[in-house]
């Protein structure tokens, strides 16, 4: 039997945000074992937790979809970081070093835990072809599309600027056309219904696999990758409150900022489920 924890990630507020399962002390686990446990949670990504392979590393994490091994996510990470420290975890120090697919990934504690958002493994604009799938898998016109870019850092995403917070609630993905795309999409509410709201944009993400399609509650990733771009690009302020999973009953709240160059990406985290799990 082997501790387990199902944490909520970017809420505060019970079942709005997005569940992560983590499993402890994993390192005898085979990559059957752990493959097999997230089929079963069902949920966008488990994680388990291992011995760090590098001396500069609190812990290791290994981060399972229920189709495969991720380098990197980012609800994960702020997931994993808060069952470690929970579970008695003591950084080395000032901020926790989670050892990753895809390397080392610096989490802070302070306001709340965030981590610093990896290099982007691709970046810069997409190719015509995929453009044009994207477009007809958002259900949208080329119209529509203020910008579209590479913000790949691990699952894959490609991020779309549709302008207003409202166009990406509009969405009505075509499933049909959707097939094996991980899209991103970014809009920003005006200054009344920010402050309304309490948050400034409006992210949706989308995937599939060629066999399944599913609309990601919150995602750290796609916000990380979106921010890294569009900050960079000036379109987005250092600093803001992005909304994501209102359309499909969730509130989760994504706390970005940019520090001299470096983005990070914010957001609470609660433990809802906590146990054994007989592996």
């Amino acid at each position: 039997m082997l501790p387990f924890r199902q944490v909520d990630v970017f809420s505060a507020e019970p079942w709005l945000g997005n569940p992560l399962a983590v499993v402890h002390d994993a390192d005898a686990l085979t990559d059957d074992q752990m493959a097999a446990f997230a089929r079963w949670t069902n949920l966008s990504e488990t994680t388990f937790l291992c011995a760090p392979t590098d001396p500069r590393a609190d812990y290791r994490v290994r981060i399972w979809t229920t189709g495969g091994e991720l380098p990197f996510a980012g609800h994960p990470t702020i997931g994993s970081a808060h069952a470690w420290l929970e579970a008695g975890g003591e950084p080395r120090g000032e901020v926790v070093v989670q050892e990753c697919g895809a390397g080392l990934v610096d989490v802070r504690r302070s306001p709340r835990l965030g981590f610093a958002a990896p290099p982007p493994r691709r970046s810069g604009p997409v190719e015509p072809d995929l453009r044009a799938r994207v477009v007809r898998g958002l259900g949208i016109s080329h119209a529509a599309v203020e910008d579209m870019a590479w913000v790949d850092n691990g699952p894959g995403w490609v991020g779309v600027d549709l302008g207003t917070a409202q166009a990406v609630v509009d969405v009505t993905p075509d499933l049909a056309a959707f097939t094996d795309l991980k899209v991103c999409v970014l809009g920003r509410w005006d200054d009344q219904s920010a402050e309304d709201l309490g948050t400034d944009i409006e992210v949706r993400a989308f995937y599939a696999d060629g066999s399944d399609f599913g609309e990601d509650p919150v995602t750290g990733s796609a916000n990380a990758g979106l921010a890294q771009w569009l900050i960079g690009m000036g379109a987005l302020p250092d600093s803001y409150v992005a909304r994501q999973g209102s359309v499909i009953g969730r509130d989760g709240r994504v706390h970005v900022e940019a520090v001299d160059g470096e983005v990070w990406v914010s957001g609470d985290a609660v433990t809802r489920i906590s146990g054994t799990v007989d592996l």
